[in-house]
């Protein structure tokens, strides 16, 4: 009764302030700022081919402009960049196909894309006039038309635009005065009405709703934040395919975190954003000691951040970047606590599916977390296996390669990573692999001091068809668990 009563003066307050307040202003878009978001917002310097090959692209794409193909240029760029073909040419050349479409809102977003990279190329800022131009905006494209001109004053496109830019400025000042100066304005009372209908409207859907309001907030609600205000980012640990990952510290909460930026063009497309979103509120349910915890998911307007548990140690594939390779005695022990993760996650259904030496962190006394699970999929079917392509191409399954997933592909991975650990190397770039046959050279003939036992395990979880393959995480840690290190084994083996 007391909420009600507050909710009606709220009313009458409200009913006040739309006769009497002064119109508010628009309030500023969100920018995440601070030091992160000036750094992660630069483009992505992904050096995959050469400059000739960059060139030849530009001189074909350069041609099919001159031919008036423009949906063409733009549907083969798009198609470069998926492939990480990157050139910051490509931004000029899509503002020019998106002009001769008459795309202008997309010309103004390219044309900003290459002002950004090059600043001193007048051609940008007179596409970008000519766009706002032709939008109506006059005083940007007066702006952006005075630059080009600036850059280059012989350039006779700018000349030409500034010419018709003149005109048009002309004669919308000449029928300005023919518009009415005075609007009618509306009653105070017929405000007054509407402000009344509409708070008693919005007191009925909270009344009547009452419980709906009362829920918790969801997490993984979409809402902008400015990241800097929790979070103070303290230095890039990471950086992999589907973004960096940061160490930082959150402001609220007084403890370290691990927060991942999902690449900004992962992201840009919303049905993308929605299946990240939608993974990790699955992955988020996982709670075990051997499996890096997600805390929480934050949406920005252009970018999404995943927040982690932060674990002071180091990741698999640095401890054999410095060590070579493991004894057998301290890899049985690590992947203990990898195969009680990777058993927790398939009993709640879901598939790790990028499982390799970068994925799992090693920290104290040869405890182990895994992590990453930023392509876990929901395992819909046993016979089936979950319908999609992901993963680390070395370390997947021969079924996950055509897109089909299951929970025998993380024991495929799993051996995999173990083979790598006792030997140094996975399996196919060992000298004497039989590719024809992808017959595996056994590890024991590798490495002094590793059981022969070990041969057979690795064997059984690395068969071609999954059928075959030794089914379950249970199962393989129960056969891991039963071979004893050899009498001989080193203690430390240090390359």
């Amino acid at each position: 009764m007391f909420k009600k009563k507050i909710l009606l003066l709220a009313a009458v307050l409200l009913c006040g302030a739309a006769l009497w307040a002064a119109p508010a202003q628009p309030s500023a878009p969100l920018i995440v700022g601070g030091n992160f978001s000036s750094q992660t917002n630069l483009p992505v310097q992904t050096k995959v081919f050469n400059q000739a090959a960059r060139n030849a692209e530009i001189a074909s794409l350069n041609n099919q402009l001159k031919q008036k193909h423009f949906t063409e240029v733009i549907r083969r760029i798009n198609d470069l960049t998926a492939k990480n073909f990157l050139d910051n040419r490509f931004h000029l050349l899509l503002a020019i196909a998106y002009d001769g479409l008459g795309k202008y809102d997309d010309v103004i977003y390219s044309a900003g894309q290459a002002i950004a990279v090059a600043p001193q190329d007048s051609r940008a800022y007179i596409l970008r006039g000519g766009a706002y131009m032709q939008l109506g905006d006059y005083e940007r494209a007066r702006i952006d038309v005075d630059t080009a001109l600036k850059l280059n004053p012989s350039s006779r496109l700018a000349q030409k635009l500034q010419s018709d830019l003149d005109e048009k400025m002309s004669i919308k000042r000449v029928q300005e005065p023919a518009q009415p100066t005075q609007k009618k304005s509306t009653p105070r009372w017929v405000t007054l009405y509407f402000v009344a209908v509409f708070v008693a409207v919005l007191l009925f859907i909270y009344w009547r709703y009452e419980d709906v309001f009362r829920q918790p907030r969801n997490a993984f609600s979409r809402k902008e934040v400015e990241v800097k205000e929790q979070y103070d980012f303290i230095r890039q640990i990471g950086e992999g395919g589907m973004g960096k990952v940061y160490e930082a510290y959150d402001k609220v909460l007084k403890r370290k975190v691990a927060i991942k930026r999902v690449r900004p063009e992962l992201v840009r497309s919303s049905y993308v954003r929605e299946q990240f979103l939608s993974e990790a509120r699955m992955v988020a349910l996982l709670r075990h000691p051997c499996i890096v915890e997600i805390y929480t998911v934050i949406e920005s307007e252009s970018s999404l951040y995943l927040v982690f548990e932060y674990v002071d140690g180091q990741t698999l594939e640095t401890r054999l970047d410095i060590d070579g390779r493991l004894p057998f005695s301290k890899a049985k022990q690590i992947f203990e606590y990898v195969c009680r993760g990777l058993h927790y996650a398939h009993s709640q259904d879901i598939i790790h599916c990028d499982l390799k030496p970068g994925n799992i962190m090693i920290f104290d006394d040869d405890k182990a977390k895994v992590m990453d699970f930023g392509v876990a999929k929901k395992s819909v079917d046993h016979q089936t296996g979950a319908r999609t392509v992901a993963g680390t191409p070395a370390y997947m399954a021969p079924e996950q390669q055509k897109g089909f997933m299951r929970k025998q592909s993380d024991v495929y991975s799993l051996a995999l990573c173990l083979y790598e650990a006792l030997v140094g190397q996975v399996p196919w770039t060992v000298k004497g692999f039989d590719i024809a046959k992808k017959k595996i050279v056994p590890a024991s003939k590798l490495a002094p001091h590793i059981p022969p036992a070990v041969d057979s395990l690795l064997a059984d979880a690395l068969k071609e068809d999954p059928k075959e393959r030794i089914q379950t995480i249970d199962e393989f840690w129960s056969r891991l668990k039963a071979i004893d290190p050899l009498p001989e084994e080193l203690e430390q083996t240090h390359y």
